[in-house]
Order: structure tokens, then sequence, then C-alpha cells
């Protein structure tokens, strides 16, 4: 029988996995939390299940001998190698199309919980019941009528620029990648990167971490964001510098951040920005963080688990996968 490993996150029992590759592969999860914890271990693997908390790398692809199909169980896929896989003939794909929901509810969520403080005053006043008034919130701007920028407009950032404009609020979005009359589809107005960092009044990424997307918000194109500007962040964590953020936030540069994800997960609390918001001070620094949930509820879970079991399945079936993330790095052994 086939063997399918799940280097990180998932733990037996398996029931989705299982029900879907049942008679086909035998299921191993290692319970990894490093690449170290990888080598050597997935020498005889014909199928890898992979989540966000561990990556592939040149190395440990270079030990897979029999390796059919890596399936990327979530959107981004910056943790694997995908040009190393692809010289080996291994197609990589992802699930696309999980979670838009979750992630869009949340980004307008953070937006929402920074706009109106409600962080910021919780923290605030759990001590010190004062100031009990709009003195532990301010400044708060109306939501309705005030503008959203959306970097990279592909499901997530759409549902989302869907959700600001039900709030009444005007959508710019910045993606050299959209495609003719998407905007016009949503009501929202495409823009230069600078003309959307100058113009909004909350900021939201949604793009795959790419070399051209690595750092877009930086100390440079932070300072061209209005001093009463909101940050969000739910796409992947290096598309921020997160000391620069920890600067700007410090010094008033911006007035808050909402960010889930971060270039190093789990942090440590050497980093500026995990420092920043964990430090004790009167008013606290209008910053959110959440430890990389934006993706999850119970039934999107679900569906990813399903559809990357579903992905791979195909795969060691004989069929092509459906979503190659890879293919202009394939050998021409195995074709997407």
């Amino acid at each position: 029988m086939l063997k399918v490993y799940i280097p990180d996150c998932l733990k037996p029992p398996l029931p989705i996995e299982e029900g879907i590759l049942s008679g086909l592969a035998e299921l191993i999860c290692l319970g990894a939390g490093c690449v170290e914890d990888l080598k050597g271990r997935m020498t005889d693997a014909d199928g890898i299940l992979l989540y966000h908390e561990v990556s592939l790398t040149p190395e440990i692809i270079g030990e897979l001998r029999q390796c059919k199909s890596i399936v990327r169980c979530g959107v981004g896929f910056d943790n694997v190698d995908i040009e190393a896989a692809g010289r080996k003939g291994i197609p990589v794909s992802n699930v696309p199309d999980y979670g838009v929901d979750e992630v869009a509810d949340h980004a307008i969520g953070m937006m929402l919980c920074c706009n109106r403080g409600i962080m910021k005053a919780e923290r605030r006043l759990r001590k010190t019941l004062a100031p009990w008034n709009a003195e532990a919130v301010e400044p708060v701007f109306r939501i309705s009528g005030s503008t959203l920028g959306i970097i990279g407009c592909g499901r997530i950032g759409s549902a989302t620029a869907l959700r600001a404009r039900a709030l009444r609020m005007n959508v710019l979005v910045y993606d050299p990648y959209l495609r003719p009359g998407i905007d016009k589809a949503l009501g929202v107005t495409q823009v230069s990167l600078e003309q959307l960092l100058q113009r909004s009044d909350v900021v939201s990424l949604h793009t795959p971490l790419t070399e051209e997307t690595r750092h877009i918000i930086n100390e440079s194109t932070l300072g061209m964001m209005k001093q009463t500007a909101i940050l969000v962040n739910t796409a992947r964590g290096a598309v921020v510098d997160t000391e620069a953020l920890a600067r700007v936030l410090d010094a008033g540069g911006i007035a808050g951040a909402g960010i889930d994800v971060l270039a190093t997960e789990p942090p440590n609390s050497d980093m500026g920005l995990i420092r920043l918001w964990q430090e004790e001070r009167n008013p606290p620094v209008n910053l959110v963080i959440t430890p990389h949930t934006a993706y999850f509820s119970e039934s999107g879970f679900d569906e990813m688990r399903t559809k990357g079991a579903v992905e791979l399945a195909r795969v060691l079936r004989g069929e092509p996968p459906l979503n190659c993330v890879n293919t202009q790095f394939l050998n021409g052994s195995i074709r997407a």
C-alpha cells in the first residue's frame, strides 16, 4: 500500500483523510515542529499532506525517493520549495478555495476591532477602570464613507471587498494581475500602490508571498499611510516588515494594526512587534495579534482537509493534479 505522510498539524484519528484515502494509502503522522524533525523520516513517502507549521526545504525534498505529489493544505505555499520539487518531477498543489469566508470575516473583524478601539479599551480599563469614556478608544473614524484599500484582490480580497461595501465603505484595490472587469463586478476602484496607501483609512493585505510581495509593507510604504490609518494582515507574515511596523506603531505613525500572520511562527518575545504587543503601558498601543487563526472554523478546517486529501488521492490514482502550483518547474516526467 502507498504511504502518505502528514508532517505537521494533524494527529490521529483522521476520519476525513482515512475516508478519502481508504484502500489507497496508509497515513502516517509525524507531528514535526521544525525541518530538523523531518530529516530521514519521509524517504518512502508516496504523497505528503502539508500544513503550515513546517517547511519542505530542498534538502528534505531531495530525500524523497518515490513521492508522486505534495499537497499544501492551505492557500499559501511558500513553505514548500516548489522549484526543488519540480526538478524531481513532483507536482505541488494547494487548496486555493477553502476558508474564503473565514479569512474575509477575520480581516473585517480586525478592522472593526482596531477602529473601535475594542482591545485597546479592554486592556486599558481592565486594571484602572479609567477613563470610563470615549478617551479610552479615540481616535475613531466612522467606517461608513471611509476607504478600505485592498492589496491583492483574489478570492479572499474580493470577499473582503464585498463585505466592506456592505458596510458602505469605498474600496480601492491594488492588484497588477487583476483580470479586466473584475473591478467593475465588485464595485471597486483600481489604483497604484502609492495611491492606495495615501488614500486609505484601512489597508488590508490579501496577497500571496512572492519575491514581489515580500515586505511590500515596509518603513517606506508605512510612511505613505495616513497617521490615522489601520493596517490589517491576514495573508502571509513576510509581506509585512514587522520590525518596521513595530517602530511606526510605537512612534504613532499609524493608528493601529491587526496582525494574524508572522514570518516566524510561533513568534518569540524578542520580536519587536511582540514586545510592543506585550508591553503594559497606558494607553496601550492599538495592536491586535491573533495566532494564525484567520483561516479557522471547524467547517472551514474540515473543508481544507477534505479538498487536500481529494487532491492527493487524485494524483495517487494516476490522474493529473487540479491545483498544481509548480507546473513551470516540473521536469516533464509528470504533467499538470
